[in-house]
């Protein structure tokens, strides 16, 4: 269980690190004129997130979850991918890549990187971690729960998310 808190532990970190980048990139976009849309829905993800990191801590113990290899080794694998996923966004996008959707008007989307394959791969990388985080370690309950609160959430991010870089192309 211990080096299990430590992976969680280290995807928090991961998490820190992310803020830090995201707050240096909206500084940036915002004096480029950037416009922030759908702040209503940040809180409730940065709530789900922290929850999550929680609950993959507290699940295997309070409620006895074992370590089953199999799961587990290729689970911890998924999430090393999903990371890896998510900084080749992070660094294709540049200072475009935050965590709050602000967008410049009158840039265009990017389309190298991984996004030459997928229109929002930063949240397959989330998709990803948010089940597979948990079963590293058998939580069950906490992979099924919170994937099923992130699809909802992730609707919505993503019905504002690309309503703003709708009106951003025709700016």
């Amino acid at each position: 269980m211990l080096w299990y808190a430590l992976l969680v532990l280290a995807v928090a970190a991961e998490r820190v690190v992310e803020l830090v980048v995201a707050r240096r990139n909206a500084a940036w976009t915002l004096a480029r004129a950037g416009v922030e849309h759908g702040r209503g829905h940040y809180p409730v993800m940065v709530v789900l997130h922290t929850a999550l990191l929680v609950c993959c801590l507290l699940e295997p113990v309070l409620a006895q979850r074992p370590f089953l290899p199999a799961l587990g080794w290729s689970t911890a694998a998924l999430v090393l991918l999903a990371q890896a996923l998510r900084w080749w966004c992070i660094t294709t996008l540049g200072p475009y890549w935050n965590t709050r959707v602000i967008v410049v008007p009158g840039t265009r989307p990017i389309t190298s990187g991984p996004y030459r394959l997928l229109r929002h791969p930063n949240y397959v990388a989330v998709v990803v971690e948010v089940a597979a985080l948990p079963l590293v370690h058998s939580a069950w309950l906490t992979a099924s729960v919170f994937s099923a609160a992130n699809a909802a959430l992730l609707t919505v991010r993503l019905r504002s998310e690309n309503a703003a870089l709708g009106r951003a192309v025709l700016a």
